[in-house]
């Protein structure tokens, strides 16, 4: 095992037994939130901890077996010598497999991995045809969310005039949705014959994502009323569809920061206001994301995934039915059905890109 491996393993078992400490307190079970973090913490800590001490109560048999093997062979105990050889190689297996599910454990968590999110999608250089890939890339989300077995439901929606999305936001409710979608957050390039080309040339636009956790209900209190302005409007619909009579349309600005988010898809006002809110949350947690891994990755190498707007993360050729994922320099011939929603070779390649570039960092103690 590696030195600085094992010196995080034995900080870890200390923290256990700080743990079990504070979780017999009394003062830390009278305070709900801190016992239930400490909670989760001594669990995690508890399950390594306890892989740890297999690893530890192996190397200890392998050594035993190794002494044993020497006597043996010192003896000339040829039948002593081959048990002790059997348990030695036994022992090392053992220590192989633990070593294996200890550098999983330790991978770093990301707390948000297990909560539903926003997926947001602006247009962007490309006019039309950017709009109208906006809504491909929309599609191709809910048709993969439908195959996890995951619910979503539209936010908000801002239509082009050729029925694209200049920007439309969908929630996205499930198991391990974050985990998931995150790796989507970024810059999406297309290119292929536009519906709006005549003679027959291929266009290069572009849209972005921004895969956004969904707050928990204690953080979604932290807004300052102080802070929003709340306009309400007339909703408004391509052909006269869900055309209210009553300003059932909600925009909510976020004076300090000047971020906003509105909602008109509901006929009720209130439900329009929650779900508003609810969006702008969740950009003010991912700007403050940005903004902490932005310093974060002046001390480290960044990892797969930054989620800037401005990275070109995927190209999607049509003519050729390639997908090219920039970041890990994946290349699929089957664009088809990763349009139709067969995301799961895209989503599970990021992840395992992920683990090895966090495991390559835990094991040179980076």
């Amino acid at each position: 095992m590696n030195p600085s491996l094992r010196q995080q393993l034995q900080r870890l078992a200390m923290r256990l037994s700080e743990l079990d400490a504070l979780l017999a307190d009394p003062q830390v079970t009278a305070d709900m939130k801190r016992y239930r973090t400490l909670s989760r913490e001594q669990s995690d800590a508890a399950s390594v901890v306890g892989l740890f001490r297999r690893f530890e109560q192996r190397e200890a048999d392998q050594a035993g077996a190794q002494e044993l093997l020497a006597e043996a062979d010192k003896a000339g105990d040829s039948e002593m010598a081959a048990m002790a050889r059997e348990e030695a190689a036994t022992a090392a297996a053992d220590q192989a497999a633990l070593l294996a599910e200890l550098q999983t454990a330790l991978l770093p968590k990301d707390p948000d991995d297990d909560r539903n999110a926003f997926v947001e999608i602006r247009a962007g250089t490309g006019g039309e045809e950017s709009a109208l890939f906006a809504a491909d890339l929309a599609r191709m989300y809910l048709r993969y969310a439908e195959a996890q077995g995951w619910r979503s439901e539209l936010m908000s929606e801002s239509r082009s005039d050729l029925g694209g999305y200049k920007e439309v936001v969908i929630r996205l409710e499930g198991p391990q949705v974050y985990a998931r979608m995150k790796f989507e957050s970024g810059g999406h390039r297309v290119q292929r014959v536009p519906a709006t080309e005549t003679q027959g040339r291929i266009h290069t636009s572009a849209c972005t994502v921004a895969v956004m956790p969904e707050p928990d209900e204690a953080a979604e209190v932290t807004l300052n009323p102080a802070d929003l302005r709340i306009d309400t409007f007339r909703a408004s619909g391509a052909g006269g569809q869900h055309i209210n009579k009553t300003d059932s349309a909600i925009r909510v600005t976020h004076i300090p920061t000047g971020l906003v988010a509105e909602c008109q898809d509901d006929r009720s006002q209130h439900r329009n206001k929650a779900k508003a809110l609810a969006v702008l949350q969740a950009r003010l947690q991912d700007k403050e994301r940005s903004e902490r891994d932005a310093k974060e990755a002046a001390t480290r190498k960044a990892l797969v995934g930054s989620g800037d707007r401005s990275d070109r993360i995927r190209t999607y050729n049509f003519p050729q039915g390639r997908l090219t994922d920039h970041r890990i320099n994946l290349t699929l011939y089957k664009l088809g059905a990763v349009m139709e929603g067969e995301l799961g070779d895209v989503t599970q390649a990021l992840q395992v890109a992920r683990a090895q570039q966090q495991m390559a960092a835990l094991e040179t103690g980076a």
